[in-house]
């Protein structure tokens, strides 16, 4: 069949030679790129262009390795898009042409090759290929390298794209195809050839999680070999078999039991492996704060978190899940991170049961004092912040012993000591705040925090990140015991902020917003703002409207608003109007970047809404004047038109708390605003962005409230949507939920009369949410709707009775007397309706502690 597939088709000598001119002028840096794309496009409505492809890439020998491998790369993303409108003959010639070339004598053939063979499994499958198999098992069997190599590589990728096709059965086969695989891939373990040990383990690697039989069976032989793979000379190899211990730990953790103690020995060790050494350029003994890292090395930003509170589009990165590393700093997963990772896993999985095993472990390597071994006890600090999680409760009769030895250690003669000692005190934050009330706890408190502030003005610039971050955390858990220490805690951030280099000012920014956040309206003092402020205006002056550091002085300025409320209006007015300039600039560089001066970037947009919420919410009605003389509601109405859901989400808070403290100003666009939130909560749409639906539909309820009757024309609309969204609770978050039920009993209690009719409907599975949601006014807004709908229609509500007090019992405290008489009369009416027999047959049906609860509204 291949060698009918090659006969049947050969290149015309003109069209091999115009297409690999073709190629040469494409890897050209040189050369026109759109005028080439265009020119191989109308190639590639040949019916046969994939075959020059594939013959260029197997047989052009005369051509360099660049020209045949992008015709490879073309030709793998040419049968992405168009193999199914290929005929099976040129589909036999193209798969006929790549098998000889796994043995290729180029490695760069060889891998492009095995990149499409995988593209080609993922797409036929492997049933339709059968020759596939039987090739890939001649070349596992050789003893060529080149083969060898050549078979794993195509193997590795299929394993990594699509390994279920591997363990299926295939008609002409008596076993799975990694049955067949399976035994060679563990002997390659002990070949001399690294590459040949990395691409076997890293494609058994890919079914810990699936653990087909073939891998079930040999577990005893593959623990084996990682046990043997532990101390390989390859970087690459030890990354693997750690990962491969992870993964175990966390899904088929009793394989490791019988071998708990060297699994953890050998996490221990390669947390301080020579590869994470290297990458981190001999960072544990460089102190000069210029040369460790270039101020300039990296114009990255961590990923934002989807936050699905109505509230901001947040990027916080600090905190206790950082494994003392941000992508910045090593952006590799590097053994060191999983060997962590592991240990934390592990820690989890089997908790207090591995502290005998390993604290002994972890004292050894403690009470190797010598400056030789500084690696030994900088691994054992490590190792106790990893598990810091899973082994709480074993740790805590000791924690006050172990967070005493730490201490000491923040000022420890090397860096990488220094760093990782902050990172492990983090993971302790709670405990050394709640142990501030006992015995010697506030001392040690005092003494942690101390320790974390000289760290954040240490000259090392690793242990000043992890110091600023260590400190954030400590932060959140501290809240208020940090004001009587305000002063010395904002003098050291800010005696920091005029130290530190861009990439570590980012982390200074969260830390300072983390103060705020934490200390609130105790931030508000003329001398605290006089330290704080100042700095940070200069620096919001003197930063571009294109420079990305704007992005966490942003977020900073957020937090900071929020915390001094109408404190902040004397800095307010320039960053409002830079905001809104913000906006404006990406709005026009969106369409026409070079009149805009500037490249679009949507962080720009989305931290300048954030912004403008903290305004709105710490000012108040103090933001109404800055909004009259501005354009904000219709640059707020295209955002929250946009098309990228970050922009939205962001918008639609902004709306929220507008509609909160300035609702007329929002009025003349109201019927705009209230019809695309409305679209936002349509099935389609709440699958694609829940955090925007989550917003929308809490905007939709602030606005309600304030517009009462003009709420009108969207709201069976919007309770069409919200009802499923009830009523099919399953995988959906939370806080979707609780806002859909609190914006239902919104829109009830402002157009009762629109509701009532359909009420019967949907008021089961709407209680049903109204009784997890906590005390609060939104909740009191929720049950006036509720009392409203059914006086408007008591009947449609009878027959779910059940969970109209199940939802009334979940109050554990109704702070309106209003809303409290008001749920009394509803109560009262119904047990006047049922009679006294019925009403107490009734209530013996109920739990007895929502019994309890009801009795307190007279029933």
């Amino acid at each position: 069949m291949a060698a009918e597939a090659t006969a049947l088709w050969q290149p015309r000598e003109e069209g091999l030679r115009e297409i690999c001119g073709l190629l040469e002028q494409h890897i050209s840096p040189n050369s026109d790129q759109s005028r080439i794309w265009q020119q191989l496009q109308h190639y590639n409505q040949l019916p046969d262009f994939n075959n020059y492809l594939v013959f260029i890439l197997a047989r052009a020998e005369g051509k360099s390795l660049e020209v045949r491998q992008a015709a490879g790369l073309l030709l793998k993303n040419n049968l992405r898009a168009t193999f199914s409108s290929l005929s099976s003959s040129y589909r036999q010639y193209i798969k006929s042409e790549l098998l000889p070339c796994l043995g290729a004598s180029d490695r760069t053939i060889r891998s492009t090759v095995g990149t499409i063979i995988s593209v080609l499994v993922q797409l036929d499958r492997v049933a339709g290929w059968p020759e596939l198999l039987q090739v890939l098992a001649r070349c596992l069997a050789s003893n060529d390298f080149n083969h060898m190599e050549g078979a794993m590589d195509a193997i590795y990728k299929i394993c990594e794209d699509v390994p279920e096709e591997l363990d299926v059965d295939v008609p002409g086969l008596s076993e799975r195809p990694i049955n067949i695989f399976m035994p060679r891939l563990l002997q390659f373990f002990q070949s001399p050839h690294a590459i040949l040990r990395k691409l076997s383990l890293g494609s058994i690697n890919q079914f810990i999680v699936v653990m087909p039989a073939a891998l079930f069976m040999s577990m005893d032989q593959y623990l084996q070999g990682l046990f043997h793979l532990a101390k390989d000379p390859s970087a690459e190899v030890r990354k693997l078999v750690c990962s491969a211990f992870v993964q175990l730990i966390e899904v088929r953790p009793s394989f490791l039991e019988p071998h708990l103690r060297n699994v953890i020995e050998y996490l221990l060790q390669a947390n301080k492996d020579p590869d994470d050494e290297v990458l981190m350029s001999n960072m544990a003994y460089a102190d000069d704060d210029e040369t460790l890292f270039d101020a300039e090395e990296d114009e990255s930003f961590p990923d934002r978190d989807q936050d699905l509170k109505p509230r901001f589009h947040s990027s916080r990165f600090h905190g206790s899940d950082n494994m003392e590393d941000d992508e910045d700093t090593v952006n590799t997963w590097n053994l060191r991170k999983c060997s962590a990772a592991g240990l934390d896993i592990l820690s989890n999985v089997f908790g207090d049961e591995i502290l005998p095993t390993l604290m002994p472990l972890i004292q050894q390597k403690l009470s190797a004092t010598s400056d030789s071994n500084w690696k030994e006890r900088e691994a054992a600090v490590l190792a106790i912040g990893a598990i810091a999680e899973g082994c709480i409760n074993g740790l805590y009769p000791h924690l006050p012993e172990i967070i005493a030895f730490l201490i000491p250690l923040l000022d420890d003669k090397f860096p990488l000591i220094r760093s990782i000692t902050c990172w492990t005190l983090s993971r302790f934050s709670k405990f050394i705040v709640q142990s501030i009330g006992h015995k010697d706890g506030y001392e040690q408190f005092d003494k942690v925090l101390t320790g974390l502030l000289r760290r954040i003005l240490d000259t090392n610039k690793r242990v000043q990140e992890a110091a600023c971050s260590a400190f954030a955390t400590l932060e959140e858990e501290a809240a208020d015991e940090l004001a009587p220490r305000l002063e010395i805690i904002l003098h050291h951030l800010l005696c920091a902020y005029g130290k530190y280099q861009r990439r570590n000012l980012r982390i200074l920014y969260d830390a300072i917003g983390t103060l705020a956040d934490a200390v609130g309206s105790e931030l508000n003092q003329p001398k605290y703002l006089d330290i704080l402020m100042p700095p940070l205006i200069t620096k919001w002056q003197q930063l571009s409207n294109s420079d990305k550091d704007l992005f966490p002085l942003l977020e900073c300025f957020t937090s900071i608003s929020q915390a001094l409320g109408p404190g902040f209006s004397q800095f307010a007015e320039p960053v409002y109007q830079r905001s809104i300039g913000l906006i404006q600039i990406q709005q026009l560089a969106k369409v026409d970047h070079v009149t805009a001066g500037v490249q679009y970037d949507k962080e720009f947009i989305v931290c300048s809404l954030d912004l403008l919420s903290g305004l709105a919410e710490g000012l108040g009605g103090g933001i109404e004047s800055l909004v009259a003389k501005s354009n904000l509601r219709d640059l707020l109405l295209q955002c929250c038109m946009d098309q990228i859901a970050d922009i939205r989400q962001s918008a639609f808070a902004l709306l929220g708390d507008l509609a909160r403290v300035c609702p007329a100003h929002l009025h003349p666009r109201l019927a705009d605003f209230l019809s695309v939130a409305a679209e936002q909560l349509n099935a389609a749409a709440v699958k694609e962005a829940v955090s925007v639906a989550n917003n929308a539909c809490w905007a939709i309820g602030e606005l309600a409230v304030q517009v009462h009757q003009e709420i009108a024309p969207v709201v069976l609309a919007v309770i069409s949507c919200l009802v499923p969204i009830l009523q099919n609770t399953e995988g959906l978050n939370k806080s979707l939920l609780e806002n859909s039920a609190i914006t239902l009993g919104r829109l009830a209690w402002v157009c009762p009369e629109l509701m009532a009719p359909h009420v019967e409907h949907f008021i089961q599975s709407w209680c049903t949410t109204l009784s997890i949601i906590r005390d609060d006014y939104e909740k009191e807004d929720a049950f006036r709707g509720l009392c409203a709908i059914v006086r408007g229609n008591p009947s449609g509500v009878v027959s779910s009775l059940a969970y109209l007090c199940k939802a009334v019992a979940s109050w554990h405290e109704i702070r309106s007397q209003d809303l409290h008489n008001e749920i009394s009369q509803v109560l009262n009416g119904y047990k006047q309706m049922l009679g006294d027999g019925a009403w107490k047959q009734f209530m013996s049906t109920l739990d007895p502690q929502a019994v309890q609860r009801l009795s307190r509204f007279g029933v």
